[in-house]
């Protein structure tokens, strides 16, 4: 059983404290040998075409923090390491966390069926379990790619509210890429389908689970599952170029897009913590993290050759070994985060430059810096 949430059960204390001093305490700011030519990389990368840039490396028992280039283009303001962001589909990490441990606590079987939890939800709900959902071999279509989905927003209407249910519909009103289980093909609205499948169980929002079993046990006090678009003290603003340049502040759009596949608000200090919680073993149990760690090939081609993909995290190979976490991008953000096996080695890098907007000689900078940087925690 899960030692994390029941306080009795522990590892290390008996408080909420001691898993929050575990997973924040490894990472005061410090600098490195590495630290100068980090930066330097950081700069090149902004330089190459993006507003501003975050980095931050984490290495047992010190961090190193980075920032470049500006947080907001007008009026400028300089970014800040400790800056806010969306951290896109890094979410899945989190939301696969929830699912998991309510198998732990024998709440939901990976084995059992959508439409046991959803009844009438999903049409073809029967033959999809929820570790089809988590590791993407649902065959699902993703209802981001669905043109409905996006016209609000590229109308100019950035606050419009997509409910978890409307984006669920959206996506089975497509017909399913293949049968459960036959393919892998990534795909947002799983991690939808999921969520509804938490908010059942529990009779709870999933920002309410996320709060009660990761963010205050880990004291993550600057991260939260917003409902609405405001993203409250100091943050990087996003941008994204639409048609032509330049690049417009896209920071308002409503996170209701992607919620529990893509709404969280972090800092990379914070997301840090988190993967290291994870990976450590002190927020899942070892039969869950084993089941989270197995992976399949990533289908329709990745980013990064070799990748794979598990039940919300992804495995990416590296000049110094494999790297476990997740990548993720929506308008006007790009978030990548790396961490070793045992947790204590890691690497987050976000710009405020969604993919789609950058050049190929940025994309790659960014993916060399990403890998150079984990690295450098080994």
């Amino acid at each position: 059983m899960r030692k994390t949430i029941q306080p009795t059960r522990r590892r290390c204390a008996a408080t909420a404290a001691c898993l929050a001093a575990a997973a924040l305490a490894c990472l005061p700011a410090a600098a490195g040998a590495r630290a100068p030519d980090l930066q330097q990389r950081l700069d090149t990368l902004v330089a190459s075409g993006v507003p501003g840039a975050i980095l931050v490396t984490g290495d047992g028992d010190r961090t190193r923090r980075f920032a470049s280039g500006l947080a907001q283009v007008a009026p400028e303001r300089p970014m800040r390491a400790s800056d806010r962001f969306r951290i896109a589909s890094l979410t899945k990490s989190y939301t696969a966390t929830v699912v998991l441990q309510l198998v732990d606590e024998g709440k939901l079987s990976l084995a059992d069926s959508v439409e046991r939890r959803l009844p009438g939800v999903v049409p073809n709900g029967a033959g999809i379990t929820i570790e089809q959902l988590l590791n993407h071999t649902s065959g699902l279509f993703d209802h981001e790619r669905d043109e409905s989905v996006l016209a609000p927003y590229l109308s100019g209407n950035f606050g419009h509210y997509w409910s978890p249910r409307q984006l669920v519909d959206i996506a089975v009103s497509h017909p399913p890429l293949f049968a459960p289980g036959a393919q892998q093909s990534y795909s947002n609205t799983n991690y939808v389908v999921a969520q509804l499948i938490v908010e059942a169980v529990t009779g709870r929002p999933l920002g309410a689970e996320l709060e009660r079993r990761i963010f205050g046990p880990l004291r993550l006090r600057k991260t939260s599952y917003p409902l609405t678009p405001e993203i409250p003290g100091r943050h990087a603003h996003g941008y994204m170029v639409v048609g032509q340049p330049p690049a417009i502040d896209v920071t308002g759009i409503s996170p209701s897009i992607s919620p529990g596949s893509g709404a969280i608000l972090s800092t990379a200090r914070e997301v840090a913590a988190f993967y290291g919680a994870l990976m450590s073993g002190r927020l899942l149990e070892r039969d869950e993290l084993r089941a989270m760690t197995t992976t399949l090939p990533v289908g329709g081609g990745s980013d990064i050759p070799g990748q794979r993909y598990g039940l919300g995290l992804g495995s990416f190979p590296t000049s110094c070994g494999t790297a476990w976490g997740h990548n993720g991008s929506q308008p006007g953000y790009m978030v990548w985060a790396y961490t070793s096996r045992n947790g204590r080695g890691q690497a987050v890098l976000m710009t405020n430059l969604d993919p789609s907007s950058m050049t190929a000689e940025t994309a790659q900078r960014f993916h060399a810096l990403i890998a150079a940087a984990f690295c450098s925690t080994s």
